[in-house]
């Protein structure tokens, strides 16, 4: 798999990248919490902007992303607004959410952008171009909430991303036995060796597919994202205890 750098954090070597999700509503926590990123093995941090009080209000969040720069160095800082429709805090009309990651992209300081695929095709393409004229990174991404699909409707819809031109594609799907889980893990298998050149970053939520963020290493999977305090997202471990297990697994991987 031929990896994405950012700020020399190669994503798809080694192992799995931690990503710790800044998770508050006020803008004293969100700033408190990328402080104390030093203190923690991120090595992505993640806003997730749809928890700010203010997210509806583009110039402060452009100009709290202008703080988060600044605070957390030559960490990576990726920008996630995650719609309700896709288990997000706020819903956001489409033209909305477009001139929102447009505005973030465009001010210069994130390195990676979330865009959801199912933005719809045009939009989805608009902001990928706009995020690749700034030198930004996209993680284009999809989630199921209620279900996992069945393994071709999972490979159509990363394959849909990789079409699209994300650099990164993203799975998150919701198990209803074991056997879901190990589906996923079989789609990202087939999807890291069928799509070189764009590392695949899939979960299986709660905590039934609990493993599914812990083993990601030996199926192809090149992000696990670790909660500090407040989960982004259900059965996501803390970040301490998933770069300990990462580490374990990669050293005996090797």
């Amino acid at each position: 798999m031929k990896p994405v750098v950012v700020r020399n954090v190669a994503i798809g070597q080694g192992r799995p990248k931690v990503c710790v999700p800044i998770v508050a509503a006020a803008k004293e926590e969100i700033l408190r919490a990328a402080e104390n990123m030093e203190e923690i093995p991120a090595d992505i941090v993640e806003w997730r902007a749809d928890w700010y009080e203010d997210a509806l209000q583009t110039e402060k969040v452009v100009q709290l992303a202008g703080f988060l720069r600044e605070k957390l160095g030559e960490k990576p800082l990726l920008f996630t607004f995650r719609t309700a429709r896709e288990g997000g805090e706020k819903a956001l009309p489409a033209e909305e959410y477009e001139a929102l990651n447009t505005a973030v992209v465009q001010s210069g300081y994130v390195d990676l952008l979330d865009v959801e695929l199912l933005a719809g095709d045009e939009a989805v393409t608009r902001m990928l171009d706009e995020a690749h004229r700034r030198q930004v990174r996209v993680i284009c991404s999809n989630h199921d909430f209620f279900k996992t699909p069945p393994k071709e409707e999972m490979l159509g819809r990363l394959r849909k991303m990789q079409q699209l031109g994300a650099d990164i594609l993203k799975l998150a799907v919701m198990p209803q036995s074991k056997r879901d889980v190990l589906a996923l893990l079989e789609v990202t298998l087939e999807m890291s060796e069928e799509a070189v050149g764009y590392p695949v970053v899939t979960m299986s939520m709660a905590s039934l597919g609990m493993v599914s963020r812990l083993v990601g290493e030996a199926f192809g999977s090149a992000i696990s994202y670790g909660a500090v305090g407040q989960r982004s997202a259900p059965g996501q471990p803390g970040a301490r205890e998933l770069a300990e297990v990462l580490d374990m697994i990669h050293r005996n991987l090797e």
